[in-house]
């Protein structure tokens, strides 16, 4: 194993889910992806995003994996709820809301539920965490429960309430 192939084992270690572009920043070429994906040292979780084998998949790994290939998609509404531990929901698909007018996601894995909102209501109480060494955006318990509200012929009344109560 060389040099670039021990650096870009680091890095999936530090972040758990790794795509070219942050192999790149290395100043290392994509194809050493591909390479160590084929020679079993990586592992292709979903398209353009790979981890090593052995990688912990915890409840994490799906806000992280969304967060790599979203970048302006913000973890909301059922997932933000569960993520702050304030339901007793467990979200089935992710829960993102993303800019009024951006285009739809084309990814296969994870499945997503996907909310449009504009302007301020898109940025406010975003808050930012790092998971599995990965900046994840999530919204904030307080804008998350009105935003339950907002979206309540979605997400249920009942999920609203619930979530009202535990905060």
């Amino acid at each position: 194993m060389n040099h670039k192939q021990q650096q870009i084992l680091e890095l999936a270690k530090k972040q758990s889910i790794i795509q070219a572009k942050d192999v790149e920043a290395l100043g290392i070429s994509r194809n050493y992806l591909y390479t160590m994906h084929e020679a079993g040292l990586l592992q292709k979780t979903s398209v353009g995003l790979y981890s090593l084998p052995s990688a912990e998949i915890n409840e994490n790994t799906n806000l992280v994996a969304v967060a790599k290939q979203l970048p302006n998609a913000v973890i909301g509404l059922i997932s933000a709820l569960s993520f702050h531990e304030i339901t007793t929901q467990i979200p089935h698909k992710i829960w993102i809301i993303v800019p009024r007018g951006a285009w739809k996601p084309q990814i296969d894995y994870p499945p997503l539920h996907l909310n449009y909102v504009s302007g301020p209501a898109y940025s406010y109480g975003v808050q930012e965490h790092v998971l599995n060494g990965v900046v994840v955006k999530i919204y904030s318990p307080a804008k998350t429960v009105a935003d339950c509200f907002k979206f309540r012929n979605k997400v249920g009344l009942d999920v609203a309430i619930e979530a009202l109560r535990e905060v």
